[in-house]
């Protein structure tokens, strides 16, 4: 970029024309975004264990508290121990703080902190979160914080009212507990978190609709990406002015919440640990829950750990894959997915250039795609392979373990709670690499970054 387009771009952001010394600074939004997920883990680390946050006596182990607080930033849901006995009121309000950072985006969290308290953004707030935010331009950034924080906001205060109500009229809840419930589930619900404050998750509920569909309603727009639902929100009605990554993801989404109720449904129909002991109208909500929970988020309604092994693995898939781009969702995302369907579609017929929806695809979005992919296939393989060496646990439970934690879903069989510390730091590992990004984490990792001034000549090797 030059240094002109970043001084008009940043007088449009700010209203102001920074004064730079020499060449601009050279910033690293990777490597910020990575260093601000890593502060934010150890703060919450931190908090949760001092001896308040804990119910009983003493403080939580430390890697109790990672866990915990890692799983709770990156909007994962996976435990190590139980939440509502294990953490005290104090330790309930961290998890959830930590639940709302991680799903705003860290840096954009600190950017609305800026904005309030020093009525500006930095060069380096600005370029940072413009990066985790997926905005396009710098002058969009102040527009996308605040969208942001206004959308959240809002979802989360209606689920929580419908919440509350529910459990103070319909199970007799008190006010105060009822709201707490309610708040509490509705921020974890559309942040994709899957924290629950029962022991049993949501499994006492599984034929409650109200609950059920509200809490799937706030996770489905939550996974949709706020790019998507900020579009949406201007132009529902005329779908020919959605961008391609709207329609990508409103396809894919339709798509895998479909194939992915009909999946589980079926799998499980006759499974009397599962679905097997409910009425139809039970089995098909329990069914459409559980899909949209394997997509992005944790809750869980049914006995993941009774489930058919084969269920499991259709489930794998699902959460590979995850939900939109720049959102609470987790896995490669829906767009990473369909550019690669359609690159090979592309391939198959012979043609040149990829196109999507009337539009030319971008090489550098193809290297971009296959990277993802194949650097997260690469972490889910070697994680699968060091758990399978250090348990006795066996693959397809391994597996779905290490997929949900990468995937930030937080769904479980069961085995989190007994791997070995060494097993447990390694779910971590995944889950903070998941929330940031393959490609984010690389690049921060990266010594530095380079670009070539010239070309090699070409050669093709044989493919196939």
């Amino acid at each position: 970029m030059r240094r002109t387009d970043t001084r008009s771009q940043l007088r449009a952001a700010t209203g102001r024309l920074p004064r730079f010394r020499g060449r601009l600074p050279a910033v690293r939004p990777a490597r910020t975004i990575f260093i601000g997920f890593l502060a934010a883990g150890v703060i919450g680390t931190g908090l949760l264990m001092l001896p308040n946050a804990r119910s009983g006596v003493g403080s939580a182990s430390p890697l109790e508290a990672l866990f915990t607080a890692v799983s709770a930033l990156c909007v994962t849901g996976l435990i190590t121990v139980d939440t509502p006995s294990h953490w005290t009121p104090f330790g309930h309000v961290v998890i959830l703080a930590l639940i709302q950072v991680g799903g705003f985006g860290v840096m954009t969290f600190a950017s609305v902190i800026g904005i309030a308290v020093l009525r500006r953004m930095s060069y380096r707030s600005t370029l940072t979160t413009a990066t985790e935010a997926k905005s396009l331009g710098l002058d969009e950034v102040r527009a996308v914080v605040f969208g942001v924080v206004k959308i959240s906001v809002t979802i989360e205060a209606v689920v929580a009212l419908i919440l509350t109500v529910r459990f103070l009229i319909g199970y007799g809840r008190s006010p105060g507990e009822a709201v707490w419930l309610g708040v509490f589930h509705a921020v974890s619900a559309f942040n994709n978190a899957g924290f629950s404050l029962f022991s049993s998750n949501m499994i006492e509920y599984v034929t409650d609709p109200v609950n059920g569909l509200t809490m799937c309603g706030a996770i489905i727009i939550g996974g949709l990406g706020f790019p998507v639902i900020m579009q949406l929100r201007r132009h529902a009605r005329t779908p020919r002015l959605w961008t391609m990554n709207t329609r990508l993801v409103i396809a894919g989404t339709v798509v895998l919440l479909v194939g992915g109720t009909v999946f589980i449904t079926a799998m499980e129909w006759s499974n009397p640990r599962t679905l097997g002991g409910l009425e139809v109208p039970g089995k098909l909500l329990a069914g459409f829950f559980q899909a949209v929970q394997t997509r992005t988020a944790g809750f869980n309604s049914i006995d993941i750990g009774a489930m058919d092994s084969a269920t499991w693995l259709g489930m794998d898939v699902l959460m590979f894959i995850g939900g939109g781009p720049a959102g609470t969702a987790g896995g490669i995302k829906i767009t990473t997915f369909a550019v690669l369907l359609f690159i090979i579609v592309t391939e198959i017929r012979g043609e040149g250039a990829v196109n999507v929806f009337g539009k030319r695809l971008s090489r550098a979005v193809h290297r971009q795609a296959i990277a993802v992919a194949l650097l997260a296939v690469a972490l889910v393989v070697i994680s699968t392979l060091v758990l399978l060496l250090i348990t006795d646990y066996s693959l397809d439970q391994v597996l779905f373990e290490v997929t949900s934690a990468f995937a930030s879903v937080g769904l479980s069989t069961g085995i989190t709670a007994g791997l070995p510390a060494a097993g447990q730091l390694i779910l971590v590992v995944l889950m903070f690499i998941g929330r940031v990004g393959p490609i984010t984490f690389a690049t921060a990792l990266a010594l530095r970054g380079r670009q070539r001034s010239y070309e090699y000549p070409k050669e093709r090797p044989i493919i196939g």
